[in-house]
């Protein structure tokens, strides 16, 4: 069974703790701390894989955890690093909190890897805190705890033009004419019951990615028959051709229907509604003995408001080249970059902000800001410093946490060092 839509757990791995011990060594207070530092948990990653086309997987496996870091051992050894763990989706796969519902990530365009959640770090080994004052320190840090999210997948297929219309429209006769798709065709309301993509080629245009979804009905925006769950997968879509039985062989008025269907795509998203939209008016090679033409109507129906109508017939392929030259223009106009949905959740400031102390100073000897404390070592670690937007995130949390004020107000001036937790930048407005 197609699945496009699926729910799972994910955690990364604990940091491990710093270990407390001492080496055997004369006139050295209780040996000498070596007590080694903990390893890093595990990240959390997803992966585009090609070779997948659907969710179905995850509706047999539901939990996904990283390896846990080890704690550090005697003599300065340090823990294993816990092993990080590879989630496989397909491409067009977007990642969302579950309980919001906004987006983590969309596994689309340049978007092949994601780091969706940073494994803790691991503690210091009590080697760290020897000074003059106390050289036998029976102190070590502890690991950084795991993350966690429950998340919703959902796989929005990547295609350039959607087809839209009620079940039994031709839609699916419409593509295998077309593209090297071959849907299951019949004459019975939703013989599609999976989204179907094809590759249009013509003669001396670009190719351009065509999707057959399912047949919608009406109350479709609300789930009614195959619903909502199938109107996410023209999302990505950039132009719609909506495909109507102009000859009304079950009954159905063609202009009634486009209103119908209309109006779903608007309850669902106003974004969805705003599509361009071409009219594909299918099955005239059964239109008999009409006083006027179903397809003059729908001309002076939808061609003042801008939605040209193309006379078809998918059977025969009548009319189909003219269709779809004038798509190709339609797409000739548009941007040509794929929809990728924008981040609207960071895993690290839900899930790293606390109200923990931290501190400002400045250090004579190294001639260095320093900004240290719980707060800012859990941020670092749960942020990806790597990623443009979690750089910015961190700016951000700087400027709110009210720490660039405190520098400031100690007189840091552009170009002058901050330094975090080994981490080590010049400070610029």
């Amino acid at each position: 069974m197609f699945a496009d839509r699926a729910k799972i757990y994910v955690r990364s791995g604990k940091g491990g703790d710093g270990h407390v011990s001492f080496r055997r060594e004369k006139y050295v207070p209780a040996g000498g701390p070596d007590g080694g530092d903990g390893g890093h948990g595990g990240d959390v990653i997803f992966i585009v894989d090609e070779g997948l086309n659907t969710l179905t997987d995850f509706r047999h496996v539901g939990k996904y955890k990283a390896g846990d870091g080890q704690e550090g051992g005697k003599k300065n050894c340090r823990g294993k690093d816990g092993d990080d763990i590879y989630i496989k989706v397909p491409e067009g796969t977007v990642i969302k909190e579950f309980y919001s519902g906004k987006v983590i990530a969309d596994m689309s365009g340049d978007n092949r890897k994601v780091v969706l959640l940073k494994g803790g770090r691991g503690g210091n080994g009590n080697q760290h805190y020897a000074t003059s004052t106390m050289q036998a320190p029976k102190y070590a840090q502890p690991g950084q705890p795991a993350q966690e999210l429950e998340l919703t997948l959902e796989l929005k297929v990547i295609a350039d033009v959607g087809l839209v219309g009620f079940p039994n429209v031709g839609k699916s006769t419409l593509l295998s004419r077309v593209s090297n798709a071959r849907p299951k065709i019949a004459n019975y309301h939703f013989t599609t019951l999976n989204p179907h993509l094809g590759v249009v080629d013509l003669p001396d245009m670009k190719s351009f990615v065509i999707a057959d979804i399912p047949g919608l009905i009406e109350g479709a925006s609300e789930g009614v028959g195959l619903g909502h769950e199938f109107l996410r997968h023209i999302e990505r879509t950039k132009v719609l051709i909506h495909v109507v039985d102009a000859a009304g062989t079950e009954g159905r008025d063609p202009i009634t229907d486009i209103y119908a269907i209309n109006a779903e795509l608007a309850n669902y998203s106003e974004e969805l509604a705003r599509k361009p939209q071409v009219i594909a008016a299918n099955k005239t090679d059964a239109i008999y003995d009409l006083k006027e033409s179903p397809v003059e109507q729908l001309r002076k129906e939808f061609g003042p408001k801008g939605i040209d109508v193309f006379p078809i017939s998918a059977v025969s392929g009548k009319g189909v080249n003219e269709l779809l030259y004038h798509v190709r223009q339609m797409l000739d106009g548009l941007d040509e970059k794929p929809t990728v949905f924008e981040q609207e959740y960071f895993p690290e400031m839900a899930l790293a902000v606390s109200d923990e102390p931290y501190t400002v100073t400045y250090d004579e000897l190294e001639q260095e800001y320093v900004v240290e404390g719980p707060r800012i070592e859990k941020m670092l670690g749960y942020t990806n410093l790597e990623s443009e937007k979690g750089f910015a995130f961190f700016q951000g949390f700087l400027k709110d946490a009210g720490i660039l004020d405190k520098l400031e107000e100690l007189g840091i001036q552009e170009g002058d060092t901050v330094r975090m937790y080994g981490l080590s930048f010049d400070y610029y407005k």
